[in-house]
């Protein structure tokens, strides 16, 4: 066992499961914090693991992709996943939480774990080169001194894209005499979990011509847009053509306006932020556009003509490496060994995905302190899957990603398209429970 505690860089999403994955196997480690000495410009609060977009964990079925990994990272004692099914608030057939009711939990586990040591500091530089492992968990808005560092380590030139904020409004501003509460594709009988906003054609183009001429937040001249095609801001969807949004986030599948009776021409859906619901989230209008902009745009929207907004959108700067160029199998840097990335930072996408890299790289220090082995998750799994995507995928193409089973093996024989998912679910069960019976 280590002599001096082991350090991890950064306390969000990653960063607690890597020193919770360690602290659980009697490891002690230290785990270094910025916030709230010094803020990111997406952060609000001095919380572990805030959230700064959507409060939304995606499916919870584990037979779609992004379910089967919550519930292999729940079969090795997630702290993410576990306080996340604690604060739970409605949402369909996703999992979402009260934002700050999780972070609070997840800062009183991690606060108060005998075998964990909370340092609120800022960490300006990669520390020297130790026969300790380290664990960089800095998230996608790490400092410049750390980026820079990381930089000069990876010798990449480019090591940054764009992500954009959704908006959330006052549930009580919302008029209920034009919204209405439905979920797509609900069972009869169903609790419905999103409140929506129906559109009439013509209050659609007005909204799309709107839209389009807002003002955007201005980039410096040498800065490049690189967004993550997953997270999209509204603006740059609408400009692939005037459909794309009717078609995409605002579809109106599987509604009907109880005005009408008819299935309006799109649907703008607010979802629950708090177990309260006091708060919504404009789902999928992550944004770019000046905040006068989106106040004058976003009222538009029928039922939010006297919308008041808790938080407008924003963008932000997210730093990651090219993994499969310099990461080994184990997340551990090529120039670095005693150097692992967590999160975000090292190449995926999403919450559950920076969540479960952190359990990755915990584990995979732990197998290093321990026993100097290393014991992979099987390719078969989600959490096997996603690494391999990390480390492993064509490094000319490579760009960060959510989990979904394009990343896993094919399927040994062929079957109708329905019934994939439970095939792939079977298969990793049986991998995954393999190899945790493995693990010392």
């Amino acid at each position: 066992m280590s002599r001096q505690p082991l350090k991890i860089i950064g306390a969000g999403l990653a960063g607690v499961e890597a020193a919770w994955r360690l602290a659980q196997a009697g490891i002690a480690v230290e785990v270094l914090e910025m916030r709230p000495q010094v803020q990111t410009p997406a952060h609000r609060t001095g919380l572990l693991a805030e959230l700064v977009c959507s409060n939304s964990f995606r499916a919870q079925s584990s037979e779609s992709a992004v379910g089967l990994l919550k519930e292999e990272m729940a079969g090795l004692d997630s702290l993410v996943i576990s306080s996340a099914l604690a604060h739970q608030v409605p949402a369909g057939k996703a999992l979402a939480v009260d934002r700050t009711a999780f972070a609070q939990e997840i800062t009183e586990r991690i606060g108060g774990h005998p075998l964990i040591t909370l340092t609120r500091a800022l960490v300006r530089s990669i520390p020297p080169a130790s026969d300790q492992p380290l664990i960089l968990a800095a998230g996608p808005l790490a400092g410049q001194g750390l980026a820079a560092d990381l930089m000069e380590l990876t010798g990449e030139q480019n090591l940054h894209f764009y992500d954009a904020i959704a908006p959330i409004v006052e549930a009580d501003s919302v008029d209920l005499e034009v919204a209405f509460w439905a979920s797509r594709y609900a069972d009869p009988g169903e609790e419905a979990d999103y409140l929506n906003c129906p559109m009439t054609e013509e209050e659609y183009k007005n909204f799309y011509k709107a839209l389009m001429g807002a003002d955007k937040v201005p980039l410096h001249s040498f800065e490049k847009i690189k967004y993550f095609e997953g997270c999209l801001p509204i603006e740059v969807m609408a400009e692939r053509g005037e459909k794309t949004l009717s078609f995409g986030p605002l579809k109106p599948v599987g509604l009907v306006d109880p005005r009408t009776g008819q299935r309006p021409y799109a649907v703008v859906q607010l979802r629950k932020e708090d177990r309260e619901g006091r708060y919504l989230n404009l789902v999928g209008f992550q944004t770019k556009l000046t905040h006068p902009a989106q106040e004058q745009v976003f009222r538009l929207i029928p039922g939010l003509g006297k919308a008041v907004f808790a938080r407008l959108g924003s963008i932000h700067r997210n730093t990651f490496v090219r993994g499969p160029e310099v990461l080994t199998p184990d997340l551990s840097l090529k120039a670095r060994p005693d150097v692992f990335l967590a999160g975000q930072i090292s190449g995926v996408e999403g919450y559950v995905e920076s969540a479960a890299c952190g359990i990755l790289a915990g584990e995979f220090v732990r197998q290093r302190v321990r026993s100097g082995a290393f014991s992979p998750p099987p390719l078969q799994t989600a959490l096997g899957a996603l690494l391999n995507h990390c480390t492993q995928a064509p490094a000319k193409r490579f760009q960060p990603s959510n989990i979904n089973f394009s990343l896993f093996p094919a399927l040994e024989t062929r079957m109708p398209k329905k019934e994939r998912p439970r095939a792939y679910l079977v298969r990793a069960r049986e991998a995954f429970g393999t190899w945790v019976a493995s693990l010392e």
